[in-house]
């Protein structure tokens, strides 16, 4: 069988990139249904927190990953072979409707063979805590941050582009088996393999129209995807922006700062007056971290500065849990197994402020769920007259506080929760 293309068949190069790409996406396809199938149950607030479900999960998205950028590189190879190459002619020229629309649906599919493995691999390149690729690169991308905004963007053009891609595959296999079954001609025995006597039609010229066409299709598919991620972004943020609770975190900076114009704050019962903060918890999830905050919580503080070390005041923190951020797995964290924030809507640090040689310290106790453990939390402080800055991070394990007790794993969640304050505040009166 010959390597190139004639004007009566396709040659064994193209004819194996052809099957092979159908068979990597068909694959990447059905594990990608599976996987989102998977991933809703696991992400639902009634998810009790299986280790095998979560284990069965990652394996399916790492082949998904791995099967879908593996056809990318197949099909962008196949492009530029069928680019170079001949085409066999055309079995009824004079149809040119037919033909016209044929060869739009093909500029359709090799568009969507790029375009859906490309955009869930910048998708997979801006989320943290995800199922890795199995290649010994691929994980990053240069130019794309680690975003959630990107991250939505470009799941929502995976989506639609994944849905242009089974509607291309679909008319594709339907046009082969119109000239199968009404035709009764030799198209599709030009495209499988072996050799076999067939027509010698001319061959065609690669026309710029079809993939005019197909261009300006893809143009309003990718228009409508990024409305659609933009429309999903606004809903997320919108259930996230929680606001019932004494201190409103103000949305943060690349640096992770706050802009104090943005904070409210009631006064509480306490000397001191917070003016803005932020209270936030780090926890890894597939070797990644995952970096949240909580939007509403309460800080009642009673603090004087002592000449020398020893007691300085106290401090009790509310936290209201339903406001937690936590990315793709906010909901996931609310869930029986994690917070239960339906049965334990807050959580609550109660501490004596102590002042050290060097340094300070909030020692007292950590209540989340139905657990209270003793915590101690070292802080620095920077007084200059009434005003005051504080910043603090200490590490739990979730496991003390019943949290997660489903997932037993930590490479797939990490047993340590980083949690960070910081806060800026003013002397009452």
């Amino acid at each position: 069988m010959p390597h190139s293309n004639s004007s009566s068949s396709y040659g064994s190069v193209s004819k194996t990139f052809h099957w092979l790409t159908a068979f990597l996406l068909i694959t990447a396809f059905l594990l990608g249904m599976i996987s989102s199938n998977l991933a809703h149950t696991i992400q639902s607030p009634d998810f009790d927190g299986a280790q095998d479900t979560i284990d069965r999960a990652v394996l399916l998205f790492s082949l998904h990953k791995t099967i879908g950028l593996a056809s990318f590189f197949v099909a962008l190879a196949r492009i530029l072979w069928a680019l170079r190459q001949p085409k066999p002619g055309l079995l009824h020229p004079d149809n040119k409707p037919e033909a016209l629309a044929a060869e739009v649906v093909h500029w359709m599919l090799y568009g969507a063979m790029v375009a859906t493995p490309l955009t869930g691999w910048i998708h997979h390149a801006a989320t943290t805590g995800f199922a890795p690729i199995w290649w010994p690169f691929g994980q990053n991308l240069p130019f794309v941050p680690k975003s959630e905004p990107v991250s939505a963007l470009f799941a929502s053009l995976h989506w639609i582009a994944g849905k242009a891609l089974l509607i291309s595959v679909v008319l594709h296999v339907a046009g082969a088996i119109k000239h199968v079954v009404i035709d009764r001609d030799a198209t599709l025995r030009r495209m499988l393999p072996g050799t076999r006597a067939l027509p010698e039609p001319p061959a065609q010229t690669h026309s710029a129209v079809p993939a005019f066409v197909a261009l300006a299709l893809w143009a309003a598919i990718l228009t409508t995807g990024a409305l659609l991620g933009g429309q999903a972004q606004d809903h997320s943020t919108h259930d996230h922006g929680h606001t019932s609770s004494t201190v409103q975190s103000a949305p943060e900076d690349a640096s992770g700062s706050t802009d104090p114009a943005e904070t409210r704050v009631d006064d509480g019962i306490g000397n001191w007056i917070v003016d803005s903060g932020r209270l936030g918890l780090t926890i890894k999830q597939m070797g990644s971290d995952i970096t949240g905050s909580f939007a509403s919580w309460a800080a009642d503080i009673q603090f004087d500065d002592p000449e020398t070390p020893g007691p300085a005041g106290q401090v009790a923190v509310e936290i209201d849990i339903k406001s937690l951020s936590l990315g793709t797995v906010t909901d996931q964290a609310m869930g029986a197994d994690y917070f239960d924030s339906s049965t334990y809507p807050t959580a609550r640090f109660e501490a004596t402020l102590e002042k050290l040689e060097t340094g300070y310290q909030a020692v007292g106790q950590l209540t989340i769920r139905d657990k209270s453990l003793p915590l101690t939390l070292p802080f620095t402080l920077a007084l200059k007259e009434n005003h005051a800055e504080m910043s603090g991070q200490v590490t739990v394990n979730r496991l003390d506080f019943d949290i997660g007790l489903g997932t037993q794993d930590a490479a797939t969640l990490g047993f340590d929760v980083v949690i960070e304050i910081s806060l800026k505040a003013e002397r009452r009166g």
